[in-house]
């Protein structure tokens, strides 16, 4: 499984940005997905994940200004972040859970990361 996001850019603060991670490979089946991000200077933290039945947790930071979708049949999961501020300033990665099939029947539990997308707010 490959994850390519995008959507990351500018913003002023109080604006808005949506981020895209889509999953494509062969013979899979996504559980949980989530977004992280890494600030200047931190350690990257999770930012809210969703499970397969579409149940999302937030980080307290980012709770009433960021949601997270999916759409299962485009395997692909959404943050859509509004009134942004320049805390929010990081590269955003997406990870994604998921079962792998392989042709001999066999089935292994994985994740996988996409590439980062930088987010940057302006004050």
């Amino acid at each position: 499984v490959q994850l390519q996001a995008s959507g990351g850019g500018m913003a002023q603060t109080g604006g808005s940005l949506r981020l895209s991670c889509a999953a494509s490979g062969r013979s899979f089946r996504l559980n949980n997905i989530g977004w992280h991000r890494r600030r200047p200077g931190r350690q990257r933290e999770l930012v809210a994940d969703i499970s397969s039945g579409g149940s999302p947790t937030y980080a307290d930071s980012v709770k009433g200004r960021f949601t997270i979708s999916r759409d299962n049949a485009k395997n692909t999961a959404y943050l859509q972040m509004n009134n942004l501020n320049p805390e929010d300033t990081a590269v955003y990665y997406c990870n994604a859970d998921y079962w792998s099939y392989s042709d001999d029947g066999t089935v292994v539990a994985a994740r996988e990361w996409g590439q980062g997308t930088q987010v940057t707010v302006s004050s």
